[in-house]
């Protein structure tokens, strides 16, 4: 009877060592899936972080990154950094918009349209109004060119002797989406920004929107990309519309690919570089092209180059005072990813969308002459 009672004692302590076995091993294991979450997240936390911190290295060349010559500057040239300025509170009112709840409006139609058809017999005269005098150290032809690089420019690098492959087809995209223009009363808007917004109604998008649809009505092959690139952050804008343009790019011959801004030189309502074309109004436009002067590999610069003055010869011709002269630069701009790569300028911020449009339409027509 006494050896029963003891077996009996075994038997309970035994079963409460093993519950308390049980208890333990649970409670370690919460506390180790804990700590493995918090690392995983600060692991998360980490790569994030790198991104953000990554300036470009997604348009280095092999070269570039075995050699150490990627410059910071030449990555996040925020806008073209000779000509052109940015204020601070630009690059703040576009970082806060999600705190203001900015919603972004894509690919919605504009209820007013513009009607104004401007063909290719026209009469054009200057406007100093709200205008610069022009600044250029180089000619061929009819064409100027600012040249701002460190190269000397030859004459084999002007004369446009370059043919366009598969000519019909054009990328069009925006690295600085939101930028926009004068409110007027056409096209009135509330800006999210220093002369920015999110509402493609009004900002880079609905400019190349137009050039799209005139140069569709010629039998182009456009395409016309509307990612925001410089929203919600403005910095690494160039690497993120790198990435667009080479995935929309892939596969495919195209040489004219042009990236849309707007100029931001001055600021306000002070400078908006427009010409008379049949008595309206139209935004001036001008190319810049880049070079390898900035330490980034650009072997095809020289035919950016050319195309560029084979473009604005053309134009000159058809309407004299639309273009603005050609600004040739060392930052690379994302230009080595085709052979007509190019920044197109359109107007700046005293300009008004409806003088922007009408450059767009007076373009199509001059691409549709150099194509055929």
């Amino acid at each position: 009877m006494n050896v029963a009672v003891i077996n009996l004692r075994d038997l309970i302590k035994y079963i409460l060592k093993i519950a308390f076995l049980i208890t333990l091993l649970f409670y370690l294991g919460k506390i180790l899936y804990s700590s493995q979450d918090n690392i995983l997240k600060k692991i998360n936390i980490n790569v994030d972080t790198a991104q953000c911190l990554n300036f470009g290295t997604a348009i280095l060349s092999s070269y570039d990154k075995e050699n150490n010559k990627y410059r910071v500057n030449n990555i996040i040239d925020m806008q073209l950094p000779l000509f052109t300025t940015l204020e601070n509170t630009e690059i703040t009112n576009i970082e806060v918009e999600e705190k203001q709840e900015i919603n972004i409006v894509q690919n919605t139609e504009q209820t007013q349209e513009n009607q104004t058809i401007i063909g290719t017999t026209v009469t054009t005269e200057k406007v100093l109004e709200k205008n610069l005098a022009e600044s250029y150290n180089t000619e061929y032809t009819n064409v100027k060119i600012n040249n701002k690089s460190d190269y000397t420019i030859t004459q084999e690098m002007l004369i446009p002797d370059i043919e366009i492959n598969n000519s019909k087809s054009i990328l069009i995209y925006h690295t600085h989406t939101c930028e926009s223009y004068t409110p007027s009363e056409t096209y009135n808007y509330t800006m999210t920004g220093n002369y920015r917004t999110t509402d493609s109604n009004y900002n880079m998008i609905r400019v190349g929107r137009e050039l799209e649809t005139f140069l569709t009505q010629k039998g182009f092959n456009v395409i016309h990309d509307g990612t925001y690139h410089d929203y919600p952050a403005y910095s690494g804008s160039y690497d993120r519309s790198y990435q667009t343009a080479t995935n929309l790019l892939y596969g495919k011959n195209i040489d004219l690919v042009f990236d849309i801004h707007r100029d931001a030189v001055g600021s306000g309502d002070t400078y908006g570089p427009t010409v008379m074309i049949n008595g309206k109004k139209v935004a001036q436009l001008m190319f810049v092209v880049g070079t390898d002067g900035g330490g980034l590999e650009h072997p095809n610069w020289i035919e950016n180059f050319k195309i560029a003055i084979k473009i604005q010869a053309k134009a000159n011709e058809m309407y004299p005072g639309l273009f603005r002269p050609i600004i040739l630069t060392n930052s690379r701009y994302n230009q080595h990813i085709a052979r007509g790569a190019s920044i197109i300028e359109v107007g700046a911020t005293a300009n008004t969308l409806e003088e922007c449009l009408l450059s767009m339409q007076c373009l199509a027509n001059v691409l549709e002459e150099v194509c055929k």
